[in-house]
């Protein structure tokens, strides 16, 4: 067969949340499993982008049957049924998996349409692709082109009007819930992006009693100083969790990080004061049974994708002018990609070599 371009793997368009925990690949998940991609026969470009709602795998093969052995090894190390896989998968090649990269990288395909941190999302997952030399001509200019027609399609267009940001739903949120953020106490469980750019949010917002616990407290630290905030021990957030209003989960713990047991020895230590928990998390931070409670209010990524949904039906009119730019666009890059594309190499040399811990 002549080489081609797809993309395979699983979205929120058909995976809910408790599927898509199952789906999630941690770091050293991640690691392996690029090994293991790296191994496969045909295999000869590929990249890995691994979010809360999509796990998708682009590749450059010149072998029949690569996205299926590519499909395989990810069910086999995730303990996933292949069939179930199958019933879920996204799978396009050639210009349609073009198009989809473009889309994904506007924002065009997200839960929260027109949302700001998927762009750097799939720029975080290229640049380690290529770091590592698991890409090469085809998926470079792809990925490349791609970023230039996704930041055409949100220049030029309203896409992102709005509160279109995970962490900008979740503070409105909270100040439906609160009315006003002043006194409000707020714990942030969680370091990396998504965390700190929803602590941002709150503050924004007028939110000035903020904490920061992380697995890594020197992370912790300096988050809590770039904030203004205070650090806490992470091992002390059940200890000391009565003293929150609202709690603000995203790490990238494996298993729940906040109890059901934890939460309920909380909120008989502060009686009628409501407990507000946001689980940016994937896999979720909180045990599901949380909500259950009284007074106790737990919002995931799935909920805040609900919520936004009147924002992106005031975006929706501008649907029709951004896909028809990102279709525009992603007709030019496969033009110029497939005329070159027959004269690459169909075999693969092993890459195993560019891997290293993250």
């Amino acid at each position: 067969m002549s080489t081609e371009i797809f993309v395979i793997g699983a979205t929120h368009h058909r995976a809910p949340l408790a599927l898509r925990e199952k789906l999630a690949l941690t770091a050293d998940g991640a690691l392996a499993l690029a090994q293991t991609f790296a191994q496969i026969e045909g295999l000869q470009e590929f990249a890995i982008l691994n979010t809360c709602n999509r796990i998708e795998f682009y590749g450059v093969t010149g072998q029949a049957g690569t996205p299926a052995r590519i499909a395989a090894a990810f069910c086999a190390q995730q303990g996933f049924a292949p069939e179930e896989f199958a019933n879920l998968q996204l799978r396009l090649q050639g210009c349609d998996a073009v198009h989809h990269l473009v889309a994904v990288s506007a924002g065009l395909d997200s839960q929260m349409l027109g949302e700001t941190e998927i762009f750097g999302q799939v720029k975080g997952a290229y640049a380690a692709a290529q770091a590592a030399g698991f890409t090469g001509p085809v998926l470079n200019r792809l990925f490349q082109k791609s970023f230039q027609a996704a930041k055409h399609v949100r220049t030029t267009t309203a896409i992102t009007i709005g509160q279109v940001s995970v962490a900008n739903v979740a503070v409105d949120l909270a100040l439906t819930i609160f009315g006003t953020l002043t006194n409000t106490r707020i714990l942030l469980l969680g370091a990396g992006e998504i965390g700190e750019k929803t602590a941002k949010a709150f503050q924004s917002r007028g939110a000035a009693a903020l904490t920061v616990a992380s697995r890594r407290f020197e992370r912790a630290m300096e988050l809590a100083t770039a904030l203004d905030a205070s650090a806490m021990p992470f091992t002390q957030r059940e200890a000391r969790l009565a003293e929150f209003d609202v709690v603000v989960c995203a790490t990238s713990a494996p298993d729940p990080v906040i109890s059901l047991a934890t939460t309920r020895v909380a909120m008989a230590r502060r009686p009628g004061r409501p407990l507000f928990f946001i689980d940016l998390a994937l896999p979720r931070d909180i045990d599901p049974q949380v909500a259950e409670i009284d007074n106790v209010f737990v919002y995931n990524l799935d909920d805040l994708a609900k919520i936004a949904e009147q924002n992106r039906r005031a975006r929706a009119a501008e649907m029709t002018k951004c896909l028809a730019i990102a279709t525009t666009k992603a007709e030019i890059i496969w033009q110029q990609i497939s005329a070159t594309i027959g004269s690459l190499p169909l075999k693969l040399t092993s890459r195993a070599e560019g891997l290293s811990p993250p």
